[in-house]
């Protein structure tokens, strides 16, 4: 933005439904409530609205908030985002809106970006918006949502979906990833990872909504996974085989990997890519390695492999990184 251009903060507009989650109704407000310009000035506006005139609106709580704007404010947004309620009656039984919400949607602008958390991806999808485009909600209501909405491409696993100007994301902790990708998005990493720091979360979690269904607990009796992870974390700087780690826990390629995913929720591949990640993390944070010199601690061989593999994970390069995250080293 040039200096003859008027500053004005992106808008964001909340949407509280009846029976909705406080702590989701709050992500917004801490994630997009902390960026700011060089000058001070927040970069986010962020306003809470409701289907209809202000006054309040029930929680999942033994408390109702009060919410001083009515719908009128979604047509002055710029992004708008529908956190989860187990209250959306028709939305979630039937999958169409009521004629409140649909006369709220109506009010948004074409072009204005729009996400969900949680069991939000119910209202986008009955309003049509999610019709064949990529989408997520939480796992628990996923077999639901695919039933309902068979139009949308539901992906059950991963912890949000962007696809441009309508992004979803899995519930309650996914939303802040996803209100951290925004602001990653708009304003780039380097903002994005000080509201995370300001915040207490990491910047980027990687892995999807497999690692937090519950599962059988293995049987005692079957071996597992641990043995070869513990053996690869030892040997990050070397080159791994899948068949290498199979044979830590005598096991042939296919039942390791079938038995890993199960354990991890993930492939072994992209757990070691994840893994040589946290590494350079943590190299380029505390070290005076060269990138060159880290990224062969690391396993990723070159900086090139390196720096791919980072900007992909985080985002950022690893020079940007150790520049943003370097603590106690000579600069």
């Amino acid at each position: 933005m040039s200096g003859s251009e008027e500053f004005r903060p992106h808008r964001v507009a909340v949407l509280a439904l009846d029976g909705l989650l406080p702590f989701e109704l709050g992500i917004p407000h801490r994630i997009f409530g902390r960026p700011k310009d060089k000058r001070g000035r927040h970069l986010y506006e962020v306003v809470t609205c409701s289907v209809r005139p202000p006054g309040p609106v029930e929680t999942d709580a033994d408390f109702a908030i009060h919410v001083a704007h009515g719908p009128e404010a979604l047509a002055e947004a710029d992004t708008v985002i529908v956190p989860a309620s187990y209250a959306l009656g028709p939305v979630f039984e039937e999958g169409r809106l009521t004629g409140d919400l649909a006369a709220a949607l109506a009010r948004i602008r074409p072009g204005t970006r729009l996400a969900s958390i949680c069991t939000g991806a119910f209202v986008l999808a009955a309003a049509g918006l999610l019709d064949g485009r990529p989408a997520t909600t939480h796992w628990a209501h996923a077999e639901r949502f695919q039933r309902m909405f068979p139009k949308a491409e539901l992906d059950a696993d991963v912890l949000y979906i962007d696809d441009g100007d309508v992004l979803t994301s899995a519930g309650v902790a996914a939303g802040i990833d996803l209100c951290l990708h925004m602001v990653r998005r708009d304003f780039g990493a380097a903002v994005a990872n000080e509201v995370a720091r300001l915040t207490v979360v990491p910047p980027h979690r990687d892995g999807g909504q497999a690692q937090y269904i519950e599962r059988p607990v293995p049987d005692p009796q079957l071996a597992t996974t641990t043995a070869a992870r513990a053996w690869a974390l030892g040997r990050l700087h070397e080159p791994i085989q899948l068949r290498d780690m199979a044979e830590q826990e005598a096991m042939s390629v296919r039942t390791f990997t079938r038995r890993f995913r199960e354990e991890a929720g993930i492939s072994p591949g992209q757990w070691l890519t994840q893994q040589r990640v946290e590494r350079a993390r943590h190299l380029l944070e505390t070290t005076d390695l060269s990138i060159d010199q880290v990224a062969r601690e690391a396993g990723f061989g070159t900086a090139q492999s390196m720096r791919q593999h980072l900007q992909q994970s985080l985002g950022v390069t690893p020079t940007a990184y150790r520049r943003t995250f370097r603590t106690g080293v000579r600069t």
